[in-house]
């Protein structure tokens, strides 16, 4: 088998010192001050004078606020992760520019994750221990899987989660081999009542995760809304709400995890259908089913393996009106409700809407590897049926 050096990370939960959570605290404040006050500096030459800053400009920008007496806690922790939160703010520009992502957003205390990035200047990796700068003592690593072998990190990020959890993210080069070959080809057709239809008649249930949970989130998110704010009892009864959102939130993806593995192990080609779930989420009734089964996030893993793994990942276009194709005889319906689950055609075939368009996904998707033509038909190719 080939093999390829890719960029892998490996993440672990650690146990911070009380002396290096108060740093590493402290150093996500400063990460997330620069971000925001360059965010707000950018966001002010743009719509005042339809400007744009650099990044470069922004990095100068920080040089000064670090002489200012009144910002002088900047020069208290390390100036990498500083540096690396005002190149995510430049990707995340690159991003909007490419209409790839909306306008960057602030980052909050109290809304998700916090982070700080180290390249390799800011940390020492020496006899399988990590120390950040600023720190005298190596982080408490719970090494729950090895570093490939002589692997050397380039890349560490630290994170908290508001549930309180410390983890760390370790960048190396690692080498991926890949999986044996198969003539096993699956269309993927996403849903809500099964997560996902297989082209081979299979479906795969939907565990809802959140919706198995919802009545042990409300009656901890009711709990939280009661306390005083600023109490300690309303800190405890926060830590509650974001367990049980840890909660479905790791089942969720371990979940996602387990299934695409399996696909991409499985299958040498794998299609799916190229879903707009921003647009989708925009329907109240499905929204927060939508949400749950995390399509995208499935997407997204059945990218990266299939890369890793030698395995072709096909996209075929979201105008692809693969449920209103017979499978059978490539005759198009004009209307098909959404409650329709189960239909005949005039050929005498009777369909079960997922699988039907499953197995049309599948066929559209072995079309565009035939004709060469991109990951993506066009839109009368598709409708056509042929692809060609």
């Amino acid at each position: 088998m080939s093999g390829r050096v890719v960029k892998r990370a490996f993440k672990y939960r650690f146990y911070p010192s009380d002396q290096q959570a108060v740093e590493l605290n402290r150093t996500f404040g400063c990460v997330r001050f620069v971000y925001n006050r360059a965010l707000a500096a950018r966001t002010a030459a743009w719509y005042g004078e339809q400007r744009r800053v650099s990044y470069v400009q922004s990095s100068a920008m920080r040089t000064e606020w670090k002489r200012d007496p009144d910002l002088a806690f900047l020069s208290e922790v390390s100036s990498v992760p500083l540096q690396q939160g005002l190149r995510h703010l430049q990707g995340a520009f690159a991003s909007f520019w490419d209409k790839r992502a909306r306008y960057p957003r602030f980052k909050s205390r109290k809304r998700g994750r916090q982070s700080a990035e180290y390249t390799r200047s800011g940390f020492r990796y020496r006899d399988g221990q990590i120390t950040l700068a600023k720190m005298s003592e190596p982080l408490d690593i719970r090494w729950s899987r090895p570093l490939p072998g002589g692997a050397e990190p380039s890349t560490v990020t630290v994170s908290s989660d508001p549930l309180g959890r410390w983890h760390i993210s370790i960048l190396v080069e690692a080498t991926v081999h890949d999986a044996p070959t198969t003539d096993a080809t699956v269309g993927i057709d996403a849903g809500i009542t099964s997560l996902v239809t297989l082209s081979t008649g299979e479906k795969v249930v939907n565990p809802r995760h959140e919706r198995r949970d919802r009545t042990r989130l409300a009656t901890a998110q009711r709990a939280l809304a009661k306390k005083q704010k600023g109490s300690n009892n309303r800190e405890k009864a926060r830590r509650k709400v974001a367990r049980v959102h840890a909660r479905i939130t790791d089942r969720r993806r371990d979940h996602l995890h387990k299934l695409s593995t399996r696909l991409v192990r499985e299958n040498q080609t794998i299609v799916i259908g190229d879903l707009s779930v921003r647009n989708m989420v925009g329907n109240h009734s499905l929204a927060r089913a939508i949400s749950d089964a995390s399509w995208s996030e499935l997407r997204a893993m059945l990218e990266h393996k299939a890369e890793w793994y030698g395995r072709d990942l096909v996209v075929v276009d979201r105008w692809y009106p693969s449920s209103k194709v017979c499978s059978a005889c490539g005759v198009l319906r004009d209307k098909l409700a959404l409650n329709v689950r189960q239909w005949s055609c005039r050929c005498g075939s009777v369909h079960d809407r997922d699988v039907n368009a499953a197995i049309n996904i599948r066929a559209a998707g072995l079309a565009v590897l035939a004709c060469g033509d991109g990951v993506r038909p066009a839109r009368a190719q598709a409708r056509a049926g042929n692809g060609c």
